[in-house]
């Protein structure tokens, strides 16, 4: 029985189309003109697309069964395992709430997946999917209610990456190019990494960072928020999700706000973390703490930096899971200016990570929130067919 207007469940193979992408995941490169959907959490560049429609991009294949899932109107292209889906008659069923429909399923499309060290998504399993069905007008409006959330989300997104792209840039500018505040004034001399400003040195990274190892304990720590590898993102300092340490095996240790977390699996996955607050991770992240407050924001902008990821990717050791050890990325030498100089950096770019911070905490918010609402509006228990809500003109029409 369910409290919204009358509905119904049909299966996605009478609704939908089903098609897949052709492209190698080696497609994606960095600065591609199209969106590149694989069957990762995150959506790569590429320079072709194959596609020009709304449609719900399922990944079609992980190794743990989760399946990302994605929505996307215009050019784009896929990965040969990823399922581009679209509705077969717009007064039935819209794209935008099959994307919103499907999410409350993806658990349960985990369980019932196939394969053993690879989890796969048949075509049978996604034809034989039941989901509900409201008349086309509620589903319009699930959809506007949905999308405003995410419409936030997308916005604090956007102002992190600048924010964090201006204090890049700012890095690269002082301290890689050596165009700093007074740059002209100094002379430059040599040194085993070229040349840099005469009152810099040369400064091994384990010079600047400590390695933290505080142990985990189950009796005192088990509420706090976890950040483990899986759930970094890549190049970004902001933290998106966190899980419980229930959920790990290995071993858990501790982190504080304004630790840097640097995942060392794979290093050229570009995933390192601002901590916003105390939580656990494990030990495939090295948990690394400035030694003076003065280079905290100097801190995670240099291991953030492409330059350092390329670093620890040609350091790392191992073939198929390459591992950067923290004895060798203690080694780095990085050119150190004067304490007055990073001081102004700090104080520059403090704000900046403070607001990432800040932002990122939002977005959690407003995704629990989005979180509570979706498999309510979708099954009925919160009745909307009687409120008038607008609904955006790409959804009206």
């Amino acid at each position: 029985m369910f409290c919204g207007s009358h509905r119904t469940t049909s299966k996605l193979g009478a609704l939908i189309s089903i098609r897949t992408g052709k492209l190698n995941s080696n497609a994606a490169i960095e600065d591609g003109a199209y969106p590149f959907f694989t069957c990762s959490r995150e959506v790569f560049r590429t320079g072709t697309y194959s596609f020009d429609c709304e449609a719900v991009l399922l990944a079609g294949n992980n190794a743990a069964g989760v399946y990302p899932l994605h929505y996307f109107s215009g050019k784009f292209d896929a990965y040969q395992r990823t399922y581009v889906l679209e509705t077969l008659n717009a007064e039935t069923l819209l794209n935008r709430y099959l994307y919103y429909a499907l999410q409350p399923k993806l658990e349960l499309l985990r369980s019932i997946s196939t394969g053993a060290a690879t989890k796969f998504l048949t075509l049978t399993i996604l034809r034989d999917l039941e989901i509900h069905l409201p008349p086309v007008a509620e589903q319009r409006k699930i959809a506007a209610i949905l999308s405003a959330y995410d419409g936030l989300i997308e916005n604090n997104l956007r102002r992190i990456k600048i924010l964090e792209e201006m204090a890049q840039n700012l890095y690269r500018e002082w301290f890689v190019k050596f165009r700093f505040p007074g740059h002209g004034q100094a002379r430059m001399i040599d040194s085993p990494c070229g040349k840099i400003p005469e009152k810099w040195a040369l400064t091994p990274l384990g010079k600047i960072a400590s390695l933290r190892k505080d142990k985990f304990d189950e009796r005192l720590n088990a509420e706090l928020p976890l950040l483990d590898l899986a759930k970094m993102r890549s190049r970004t300092l902001m933290v998106a999700e966190t899980g419980t340490p229930a959920e790990l095996t290995t071993s858990r240790i501790l982190f504080q706000e304004d630790d840097i977390l640097f995942g060392s699996i794979r290093p050229y996955l570009h995933k390192v973390a601002l901590a916003p607050f105390q939580g656990v991770t494990n030990v495939s992240v090295l948990v690394l703490r400035p030694t003076a407050e003065f280079l905290r924001s100097f801190l995670a902008v240099l291991l953030s930096s492409e330059d350092t990821i390329r670093w620890a990717d040609k350091h790392s050791t191992g073939t198929k899971m390459p591992v950067i050890k923290w004895e060798a990325l203690a080694s780095m030498l990085v050119p150190m200016p004067p304490p007055n100089l990073l001081n102004v950096f700090e104080a520059s770019v403090q704000p900046m990570l403070q607001t990432v911070k800040t932002a990122s905490s939002r977005n959690r918010n407003l995704r629990r929130t989005r979180d509570l609402l979706l498999p309510k509006l979708i099954s009925g228990e919160l009745d909307i067919s009687e409120l008038d809500i607008a609904v955006p003109e790409e959804q009206a029409a």
